[in-house]
């Protein structure tokens, strides 16, 4: 009886470690980059750190009781193609090790894929096990290696594992190889420029392991004939789980939807201001495979802006009627442009570039799209060209140039001559120029030409010329320059007209000011024998002239 009894219990606690065993989800087998590239920066982090971070909360996500290995390569030895590790194997079950082993790599070597896939299959060979392998590059195979020969040929042997592959900055060009492995190893390649993007690949692939029943459902997108990266939401309509999440990364995306009934957002995720679709009533049934081809192909508006009949340079701005929000945008640059929507009923708004004025938009209220449907919109602006020239006796002067409405007093437009003429294209309109010289001095030192009238398709040639003397004006005292402040007031009105600084340096003193013809009153302001001391004299400035007068003091 006592031996039956013990027989019993061995049996039975037997029974129970087999069924613990068979509750604990099949491991997971992560290897990671450690190749000198991993040094590189996104968003002002370096790709190992963000890297570690995102492996280290996948791995903290996953079920208390899964087995997590690690590989890593490229991490001890620069150059050496052989440089691959173990840093913890298959029966580790210990996240804490995996945060603290991640957290020390230091990326140095090259990137040998083909030999990192190996040695994690042949551990798989070897124990036995079936596992999901999860491999994490930010670059390609360095080491004359195919990693999708290896994947294949093991699959071949029929060794059990799923390999997903996340490529972490990589380009397109670079991903054939990456992709046909994932294909073969029944796994997806996710394709991640950051740290979301490698957040989001890991949590899609932890997920879909070789535990996971067979796919059921497949799904496509694309945009005038071409694939595109959309985002993949399964509602579950009986409200039991979670959504299911996948991302076609431009391709086929697959994943397992459990029995049940399911509503599909599917939202684009690149080129298009289409908003997501919503496909209802999707059956999952055991025993059925369920795909669906999603379109993005919108409604199309065709927008060209023209100005005197030719093609110009526009915005153009699609606003939702109802909701008021901006729903696309674009800039026509002189060609029609194509826009793709939604359909509804919205304001589109034409804005022209270069053209100042008070008639430079047009919105088409209303516009009513329907789905399927192209529309063309064309919208012509009109405007003339006022030619401003400014000189000083003659020459090219340097002024700033304004621009008013003459009816509402409304600042259309400023310029700036730099010594040449300005061009300003003006809706047309009746306008005020107001023309200010720079670096002048006096009462004539701005003008203002009155209801100057333009013209669809004329130019208004404007001109004006300040007339100026130069007085050189300097300080002195038995042939050593004097430092004092210059103030300058005209004679007949009182009025300050220029002010400067004499210094002790030739490069300042004499100070040339620029003044209109007139007389002017000289006041200097400086300190002899330790005291404040003030001088005046009286100047003329004659039209075209320039004179020099060193003040003795």
């Amino acid at each position: 009886m006592y031996k039956t009894t013990i027989l019993l219990l061995i049996i039975l606690f037997a029974f129970q470690i087999n069924a613990q065993e068979k509750e604990s989800p099949s491991p997971i087998l992560f290897i990671l980059d450690g190749s000198g590239s991993m040094w590189g920066q996104l968003q002002g982090k370096t790709k190992k750190e963000i890297a570690a971070d995102v492996l280290s909360t996948a791995v903290n996500n996953l079920p208390e009781n899964q087995y997590i290995g690690l590989i890593a390569y490229g991490h001890r030895v620069k150059g050496d193609c052989d440089d691959i590790e173990f840093l913890a194997d298959l029966k580790n079950n210990s996240k804490d090790k995996i945060t603290k082993v991640v957290n020390e790599i230091n990326p140095l070597g090259r990137t040998p894929l083909a030999r990192s896939a190996t040695l994690a299959i042949n551990s798989l060979r070897e124990s036995k096990t079936k596992a999901t392998i999860i491999l994490i590059t930010d670059g390609i195979e360095s080491c004359d290696g195919n990693i999708c020969d290896v994947v294949t040929q093991a699959k071949a042997d029929g060794i059990e594992f799923k390999l997903h592959i996340v490529g972490f900055g990589l380009k397109d060009d670079e991903t054939e190889q990456l992709k046909c492995a994932a294909q073969a190893g029944d796994g997806q390649y996710y394709d991640a420029a950051d740290a979301g993007g490698l957040s989001e690949g890991l949590t899609e692939a932890t997920t879909a392991t070789i535990d996971e029943p067979d796919v059921n459902f497949s799904i496509y997108a694309f945009k005038n004939g071409q694939p595109v990266d959309a985002m993949v939401r399964a509602h579950d309509n009986d409200g039991n789980r979670q959504p299911i999440i996948v991302r076609t990364y431009k391709d086929t995306a697959y994943a397992f939807l459990p029995p049940g009934n399911y509503n599909l957002e599917v939202k684009p995720l690149e080129g298009s201001d289409v908003d997501a679709i919503t496909i209802d009533g999707v059956q999952s049934k055991e025993g059925n495979i369920v795909h669906k081809t999603v379109s993005f192909d919108g409604s199309k508006v065709q927008v060209t802006a023209t100005n005197n009949g030719e093609g110009w340079d526009a915005t153009v701005s699609i606003y939702n009627t109802a909701t008021g929000k901006r729903t696309s945008q674009t800039r026509t640059y002189g060609k029609t442009q194509t826009m793709e929507i939604n359909p509804g009923t919205y304001d589109i708004t034409f804005k022209a570039l270069v053209i100042k004025g008070i008639q430079t938009e047009h919105t088409f209220e209303n516009v009513e799209v329907k789905a399927g449907e192209s529309i063309t919109l064309e919208h012509n602006f009109e405007s003339g060209v006022v030619h401003i020239t400014t000189l000083n006796n003659g020459e090219g002067w340097d002024a700033t140039i304004k621009i008013y409405d003459s009816g509402t007093g409304q600042h259309i437009a400023a310029a700036r001559t730099y010594k040449k003429s300005s061009e300003l294209e003006v809706s047309p309109g009746t306008y005020d120029i107001q023309v200010k010289a720079l670096k002048m001095n006096g009462l004539a030192t701005e003008f203002t030409m009155k209801n100057v009238e333009v013209k669809a398709g004329e130019t208004n040639k404007v001109e004006h010329n300040f007339k100026t003397g130069i007085a050189n004006l300097g300080v002195s005292e038995n042939g050593t320059l004097v430092d004092c402040t210059v103030s300058i007031v005209d004679e007949a009105t009182g009025s300050s007209i220029a002010g400067a600084r004499s210094y002790t340096s030739s490069n300042s003193n004499p100070r040339p000011f620029v003044l209109n013809p007139g007389n002017y009153k000289v006041k200097l302001r400086g300190r002899k024998n330790g005291k404040d001391t003030i001088k005046e004299f009286s100047i003329t400035v004659e039209e075209g002239e320039s004179f020099t007068k060193m003040y003795e003091w």
